[in-house]
């Protein structure tokens, strides 16, 4: 599908638009690594789990869906059921972000079986059982409360075992502990304080159990490493992806100990390019990988003519219609540093 730069524009502007104005939260300050330069190594990975926010949680769910024989699970905040789009750029904004239009959460999941038939995606029963952590903060208007309730439903008729956390008072973002913004707030870069740490029931859903963060100095590597390695062009810019992601490997993953890999997808907005490494420091993510023996991947999208805010592509933007099934340039592309992870 060929996507016109003025209605790709306003779809990613309706994703990540300030709907609400908040007084900024007195952020608390957590422990950083800067980034150093290097390449993605192979570590003894025993799972692989994907967790995203916004057009990030999109992505999250078309990783799982396609490769659910490799994804144990997903933790998805602010976003809506697989396939939602349907490669429709009217169906993106009016079905999946606001409700204007039905999600035709039926019709997905007969896509989703279709595809599966053909091995386009994964077998179906492969989702049987897999947790799945689903967000949605009750002052987001940006991806409507209905369109999130239709993923726990996709998920739900597959037998995945979801646990939905809707009580929030939250804004569209992802939230965390050390976030820069009130509650209610959807404003950049989209991390906000509810006085809660959903990243806590999110991994404890995930890996069945989760030890306390480590809340002092970081004892891990943050690697920042060239995405166009792993781009199925070459080049990352090409597929609207930035040239380099980043890797938190703590110390006792490094030293040869399993551990778990996080596949954890930024929003709109919310890439390096847009808001440096605020996603990477702040999604509290890293202090639990150091005590969990956890992996954290952040792959990062970039801008483009069709693609001005930075999303991942879960509309078709690209100009494909393979973007959420095995093929797809960038499912691929974040599978390939998967493959280089977890050997």
């Amino acid at each position: 599908m060929s996507t016109p730069r003025r209605v790709a524009a306003a779809l990613a502007a309706v994703l990540l638009l300030v709907l609400t104005a908040a007084t900024p939260a007195l952020a608390a300050t957590p422990s950083t690594k800067p980034p150093v330069a290097g390449s993605l190594g192979t570590y003894n990975v025993s799972g692989v789990y994907v967790a995203g926010v916004s057009s990030g949680g999109y992505m999250a769910t078309q990783l799982h869906v396609a490769y659910s024989s490799r994804i144990r699970g997903a933790a998805v905040f602010a976003a809506g059921p697989y396939y939602c789009s349907q490669n429709t750029v009217a169906q993106a904004l009016y079905g999946c972000g606001d409700n204007r239009y039905p999600t035709n959460v039926s019709a997905l999941q007969a896509y989703t079986r279709t595809w599966a038939s053909y091995g386009w995606v994964d077998p179906v029963g492969n989702l049987s059982g897999d947790p799945v952590y689903v967000f949605h903060g009750g002052n987001d208007t940006t991806v409507k409360k209905s369109v999130t309730d239709d993923l726990v439903r996709y998920y739900q008729h597959f037998g995945a075992s979801v646990q939905y956390d809707s009580g929030s008072a939250a804004g569209h973002s992802w939230v965390t502990p050390y976030g820069t913004q009130g509650c209610t707030a959807t404003a950049s870069p989209y991390l906000n304080d509810c006085g809660t740490d959903p990243q806590n029931a999110l991994l404890r859903k995930l890996l069945g159990g989760v030890n306390a963060p480590n809340t002092g100095a970081l004892g891990g590597t943050l690697v920042r490493f060239s995405q166009d390695t792993f781009a199925v062009n070459g080049w990352a810019n090409g597929l609207s992806m930035d040239a380099n992601g980043f890797a938190y490997v703590p110390s006792a993953c490094a030293a040869g100990q399993s551990c778990r890999l996080l596949v954890a997808l930024h929003g709109c907005a919310q890439s390096s390019g847009a808001v440096g490494t605020a996603f990477v420091d702040r999604a509290n993510l890293n202090q639990y990988a150091d005590t969990n023996n956890l992996i954290v991947l952040y792959p990062q999208a970039g801008t483009a003519l069709s693609n001005p805010n930075g999303c991942w592509d879960w509309w078709g933007y690209l100009g494909a219609t393979n973007f959420p099934i095995k093929g797809g340039a960038q499912v691929e592309t974040i599978m390939n540093m998967v493959r280089r992870l977890d050997g």
